[in-house]
């Protein structure tokens, strides 16, 4: 593993308040946005056609994206062009394939692939997906748990991974990415991630000689590396696969979360986790 310089962060001129301060206010402001997001959509995050049910239809031809769009009896929710230029991804609600397949040969174009998926099965789906997410999430809590055995520690454990798994959520909804199989796949890594981190983090403080900061440097030293090497390689996945390149499906909106996942454990594991850590070293065990 390649090892990063790690900026010396000086957590004394900070105390516990203006340590948590940013990421707290991030993670309100995150929840704030998923709020409005449901009361507007009716869903916090956007749901792809694999929770709502549609068809993507994927279409060669050297049209517009306007004439596209015009070119089908229903409206698609989407028009996506991808590596190559003359390559679209056509996503509609509608689950007519023969229909949508007769319109695009009526147009002239060459249709590449046609992949339809139920309303049932997509609500299916959906409740699995939702089942997955807060089982590994309690999993990971009563693990937590039963490493640390007590309550501040493992709390800023679960409280970081809780921020990491919100936070990529509500820029899911200001970038555009829609929730489908492949991004929960991602926040479930994320989840892992955040815990890895978290745990050096804590492991270091509680359970290692050495005075608090030395410690927790030790931790941020190997912690940042292994967190940066990451964001590189899940960096270079998503430009790759992109559009632009090799225009592999999917692949670059997991890689985005990752990479927007794994910035924000940075900011909750040495700036959240310290200060709750600090303040259980110093005053919660006096008291």
């Amino acid at each position: 593993m390649v090892a990063f310089d790690v900026p010396d962060l000086d957590y004394t001129r900070y105390t516990d308040r203006q340590l948590a301060a940013v990421p707290l206010a991030v993670l309100v402001l995150a929840l704030c946005v998923l709020g409005g997001w449901f009361l507007v959509t009716g869903a916090p995050v956007t749901p792809g056609i694999d929770f709502t049910g549609g068809t993507e239809v994927q279409v060669s031809t050297g049209a517009s994206q306007a004439q596209i769009e015009e070119a089908f009896p229903t409206q698609p929710t989407s028009v996506t062009p991808t590596a190559g230029g003359n390559t679209y991804i056509v996503t509609f609600q509608s689950t007519n394939t023969d229909a949508l397949t007769n319109a695009a040969q009526s147009a002239g174009y060459q249709v590449d692939s046609v992949q339809a998926t139920s309303a049932n099965f997509g609500a299916g789906a959906q409740q699995t997906g939702v089942i997955g997410l807060i089982a590994a999430f309690a999993g990971m809590a009563l693990l937590v748990f039963a490493l640390f055995r007590t309550f501040v520690p493992s709390i800023a454990v679960i409280a970081s991974a809780f921020s990491d798994i919100v936070i990529p959520l509500a820029l899911m909804n200001l970038f555009g990415i829609k929730l489908s199989l492949g991004t929960v796949a991602a926040l479930l890594m994320l989840i892992g991630y955040s815990v890895d981190s978290d745990i050096l983090l804590n492991n270091h403080v509680l359970r290692r000689r050495g005075d608090f900061y030395e410690s927790t440097y030790r931790a941020r030293r190997t912690g940042v590396t292994m967190t940066l090497s990451s964001i590189a390689a899940m960096t270079v996945m998503a430009v790759v696969a992109s559009d632009f390149v090799l225009g592999i499906p999917l692949l670059p909106e997991v890689g985005t979360i990752l990479v927007m996942g794994l910035i924000t454990d940075l900011m909750n594991t040495y700036l959240l986790n310290v200060s709750l850590l600090r303040w259980y070293k110093y005053e919660g065990v006096a008291r």
